[in-house]
């Protein structure tokens, strides 16, 4: 059968615990089930073990690095997608990655919401699962493509105006507060004023409903913002 959002599995291997802890706790707030190993010899195991839908692996790892748990696997055809994290930079590192069969690359700090659509990304192309269209009434947004509709109205988005639209796409009907919107949609490094989601959201009003004379988007004073089920 094939995978829902709702089923899937993740390995998240990562040796700094507040990281591992952010990815599980993101990651099992999108819907998935979530295990955590914290050095490579762990990861390796696990992903020996268990059948995962997708792997979050660290390069930088004790005991075995990333680059050989994902050769590893792919030398013993364990085909489980693979998202590589690390914090350092440059093409050669990414092509080391890929060189290992790993299915995706992403450099240290990073969107969790890039990360989530990496996953369902490479899920997709693995044929994990489908394409995944979020909607609330005439507003939708497609995360693997990285666009997003008004109607039949391709909206002008960006990126980060794009992934908070996403992350409310979610949770339609909810309230959801600043630092609920900064953690899923800033950088883990980020440590800023939670006000800078006014300004984005304040940006985000203004091409999603403004010209369509909606309201969408609706701030709970003291709480955060809601979307409306039906797109307003």
């Amino acid at each position: 059968m094939t995978p829902t959002l709702d089923t899937m599995r993740v390995l998240v291997v990562e040796d700094e615990a507040p990281m591992a802890s952010s990815l599980k706790r993101g990651l099992e707030a999108e819907g998935f089930a979530v295990d955590v190993a914290a050095n490579g010899e762990e990861g390796l195991w696990l992903a020996r073990e268990q059948e995962y839908d997708a792997i979050v692996l660290d390069v930088m790892l004790p005991k075995i690095n990333g680059y050989v748990v994902c050769r590893t696997l792919r030398e013993e055809e364990n085909w489980t997608p693979v998202v590589m994290l690390t914090a350092k930079d440059g093409e050669l590192d990414e092509a080391e990655g890929l060189d290992t069969g790993a299915d995706d690359f992403v450099t240290k700090p990073f969107s969790f919401v890039v990360l989530v659509a990496r996953l369902r990304a490479v899920m997709r192309r693995r044929g994990a699962t489908a394409a995944v269209v979020l909607s609330a009434g005439d507003l939708r947004v497609d995360p693997t493509e990285g666009r997003a509709w008004r109607g039949d109205d391709l909206l002008d988005l960006t990126a980060r105006e794009l992934a908070i639209l996403e992350y409310f796409l979610t949770r339609p009907g909810e309230i959801v507060s600043k630092t609920d919107v900064l953690a899923h949609v800033w950088d883990f490094a980020f440590d800023g004023s939670p006000n800078i989601v006014e300004v984005y959201v304040s940006s985000l009003r203004k091409k999603i409903d403004t010209p369509y004379d909606r309201r969408a988007i609706e701030t709970v004073r003291g709480a955060g913002y809601r979307l409306s089920r039906d797109g307003g």
